[in-house]
């Protein structure tokens, strides 16, 4: 298993996404979270819809998916958020290691 992952997950708006990001960011559960305006084309409650979105990239280590995700589902607005966790498979150890550095320990509240 990886040591360090990449969680997405999008909003309808730039100021949920900011809010989302700081807290993440704050709270030492993420090292980084970029934004970026995206169009969504998907199907919901039967119907097609196609909206526009803003992208989290979240890099953060692999131990604190599941406190991501509790954190994302209570503060979210949606629904049913998107919340998807990908293994990152290799990277910069200079940058590996300030995950490590900018991050909490997963046993850590």
């Amino acid at each position: 298993m990886s040591a360090y992952c990449l969680i997405t997950t999008t909003t309808d708006s730039q100021a949920e996404a900011d809010r989302l990001a700081e807290m993440l960011v704050s709270e030492g559960l993420a090292a980084c979270v970029q934004i970026t305006p995206i169009r969504s084309v998907y199907t919901w409650q039967g119907a097609l819809q196609k909206d526009e979105e803003w992208l989290l990239l979240i890099k953060t280590r692999a131990v604190l998916y599941p406190k991501i995700e509790v954190a994302l589902q209570e503060q979210h607005s949606y629904d049913t958020p998107e919340i998807i966790c990908m293994p990152i498979t290799g990277g910069a150890a200079a940058y590996l290691a300030w995950v490590d550095e900018t991050t909490i320990d997963g046993e850590d509240s």
